[in-house]
């Protein structure tokens, strides 16, 4: 049951665009490709194991560690801001 003036379903519609935009941003994160022999951020030696393991790996452990632990994600729902709403 849709309130106010959105249309029937207009919620669920922009909860399913979160989670679609949410799986699009995880899927960009993910490594493609031939791998890289040494860690781009330090130029350490990338051990074969993690090459083989990985595809696409372009950075060490401890350089991805650092990466992952600096990532920042937004749980708000933009389209549902009345910001969006407005324009």
């Amino acid at each position: 049951m849709a309130t106010g003036w959105a249309p029937e379903g207009a919620v669920q519609e922009q909860i399913d665009d979160t989670i679609a935009d949410a799986v699009k941003q995880a899927r960009s994160g993910i490594p493609s490709g031939e791998s890289a022999l040494e860690c781009c951020e330090c130029g350490e030696p990338i051990p074969e194991a993690r090459r083989k393991a990985l595809a696409g790996v372009k950075f060490c452990i401890d350089c991805q560690s650092e990466r992952d632990s600096q990532r920042v994600f937004s749980s708000i729902n933009r389209r549902g801001s009345k910001d969006s709403q407005l324009r």
